[in-house]
């Protein structure tokens, strides 16, 4: 599209091709951490989008879509580099917290509460809330954990290098995956299992889930990572 002067008309570029950004952002929020928001995302991609519309050469020989789609996810992918949401430490945190939730779990043939996990992480009480508290938005299902791929490259290398790959979300409708998600969410206890289901399934915001159980945001956020924990142990032979 081009203006009168025979320029590239950039205004109408962009409305013709937001929609790539916004499939774009949803295809990699599937793969990201609750905490990472899907605004964020668009937002980003649209200034990756601009600025493929700044450097692109017809005389390339490419289509614009193939040149602006890897502008735009390199836009994404370093706003989530440099916004540190899915570090090492954290992933690191969760995996601690899963240790020590089904050994627990082994040993006394029940949900642990808190304080159970926190004694065998020899954490006290708040200190292990306050580690839950750091690790909120850690994703359900990882893709290393479920064939894709494996070994200590970076997290976001991982997941954007094959499309073709399942994502979590196309993982989770699996159906023996899927059955194995229900079964492990009905044995929750039950205020986590209320968070999970207001979270997923009513599509509500930690600000709203606290109010409807009348706790602080942050104790949702400590009960939504406690829950991902014991899921991912129960499904982690599925």
């Amino acid at each position: 599209m081009y203006t009168a002067k025979g320029q590239l008309d950039v205004n109408s570029m962009l409305k013709q091709y937001g929609p790539l950004v916004r499939r774009l952002a949803h295809q990699m929020i599937a793969k990201l951490p609750a905490n990472v928001e899907l605004d964020d995302l668009i937002q980003v991609g649209m200034i990756g989008l601009t600025d493929a519309l700044s450097r692109f050469d017809v005389g390339q020989g490419i289509q614009f879509e193939t040149f602006a789609t890897t502008r735009i996810r390199g836009a994404m992918l370093d706003e989530l580099r440099g916004g540190d949401y899915l570090s090492r430490g954290i992933r690191k945190h969760q995996r601690s917290i899963e240790v020590a939730v089904h050994r627990v779990e082994q040993r006394l043939g029940r949900p642990p509460v808190e304080s159970e996990i926190a004694r065998e992480m020899g954490l006290s009480l708040s200190e292990y809330q306050e580690l839950l508290g750091k690790v909120r938005g850690t994703q359900l299902v990882y893709l290393e954990d479920i064939g894709c791929v494996g070994g200590d490259n970076d997290y976001l290398d991982r997941h954007e290098c094959n499309d073709d790959a399942m994502s979590p979300m196309e993982q989770l409708q699996d159906d023996r995956m899927r059955k194995a998600l229900v079964e492990a969410i009905k044995v929750l206890p039950e205020r986590e299992l209320q968070v999970m289901s207001m979270y997923y399934e009513q599509d509500m915001n930690l600000k709203e889930i606290a109010a409807v159980l009348k706790v602080t945001e942050s104790r949702v956020c400590q009960l939504h990572s406690q829950s991902i924990a014991r899921l991912r142990v129960r499904l982690r032979d599925h």
